[in-house]
């Protein structure tokens, strides 16, 4: 069992710093969002100079760079890394794509397959690359012989299937930990009918956490977490509304309206529990215990809820292997 955690997304988080610290505690690796403001792979380049651990991206989205950069990028990591890297991608949300990269927003299961199939080949191929596909097509380009794994976040069936399909690893986050291995059953089911071997698939759950010696401010954290998510992507809401779909519906209507109080109001006791860890460093290290061994995880992820950076230093200090 592997352990990482997610840098914060903070401006002004000295990413670097960050990981030396999450290296010191024990963790096995680090992990670099990307939404606006900072770039992943620059990110991720300035820690692998710095810290010995490992990297990836979680996630980089399909649509702002083709298969081709995105594969660039990561190979580009992995020299400073002794190939330390994953190279995690998503679609990302409706909003983010259209509204500031400018792209449609089209077909995202086809496209998150295709981009990580041709990555993944641009990645570890020795020969020269060729792909036709409904949403890219390249011809006759050296592979970049690294063994760089990619992985996807994916919420519902569309895009696990593709994950089953093409992928190397499996990112799910706002799937309730209890159902994950339910819903890893159809990426194995599509590996098995593509002659993969579903073991050889990794899964690494987002686990949103806040530690606090007052147990009602780290709920109020995850709660602010998962209103933000709820509200904010479509998928986020159905693969929470798979097990709560009143409080989904309640939490998604609330932030639409721009009501993020009522929002985070609404997300009930049941979904932070369902959704994430928060508590005293004792009881919260003791449910992290519980999520890790759930029997399909292989490397659990600390995210420390953007809406309480003063808790992200004693969330990863109370949750690191080393306690």
């Amino acid at each position: 069992m592997t352990r990482s955690v997610l840098i914060p997304f903070e401006a002004g988080v000295d990413a670097v710093a960050f990981a030396r610290r999450a290296s010191d505690r024990g963790y096995d690796g680090v992990w670099a969002g990307e939404l606006w403001g900072r770039d992943a792979f620059v990110t991720l380049a300035d820690i692998a100079r710095e810290v010995d651990i490992g990297v990836g991206t979680a996630i980089a989205n399909v649509y702002s760079r083709t298969p081709a950069a995105l594969a660039q990028a990561a190979a580009s990591v992995a020299e400073r890394t002794d190939e330390r890297v994953v190279l995690g991608l998503g679609t990302s949300t409706r909003k983010a794509i259209e509204d500031l990269h400018g792209v449609a927003f089209a077909n995202p299961p086809r496209r998150l397959h295709e981009t990580a199939a041709l990555a993944g080949r641009f990645l570890r191929s020795d020969d020269r690359v060729s792909y036709d596909g409904e949403v890219f097509s390249v011809s006759d380009f050296p592979g970049l012989s690294t063994t760089v794994p990619v992985y996807t976040a994916a919420l519902g069936p569309a895009t696990r299937r593709a994950t089953g399909r093409v992928a190397d690893g499996w990112l799910p986050h706002n799937i309730p930990f209890a159902a994950l291995g339910e819903a890893f059953e159809t990426i194995a089911k599509t590996a098995r009918e593509r002659g993969r071997d579903p073991d050889d698939i990794a899964v690494a759950p987002y686990v949103p956490a806040a530690v606090s010696d007052d147990p009602t401010e780290a709920r109020d954290a995850v709660r602010g977490h998962l209103a933000y998510y709820v509200g904010s992507g479509e998928g986020y809401e159905r693969a929470v509304a798979s097990e709560f779909p009143d409080a989904a519906a309640a939490v998604a209507a609330a932030w639409r309206d721009g009501e993020r109080e009522a929002a985070k109001a609404a997300v009930t006791d049941d979904m932070v529990d369902a959704l994430g860890v928060a508590g005293t460093p004792a009881d919260a290290r003791e449910r992290f215990r519980e999520v890790a061994a759930t029997p399909v995880v292989d490397e659990p992820i600390v995210v420390v809820p953007s809406n309480a950076p003063d808790l992200a230093e004693a969330t990863v200090d109370a949750l690191a292997p080393k306690r």
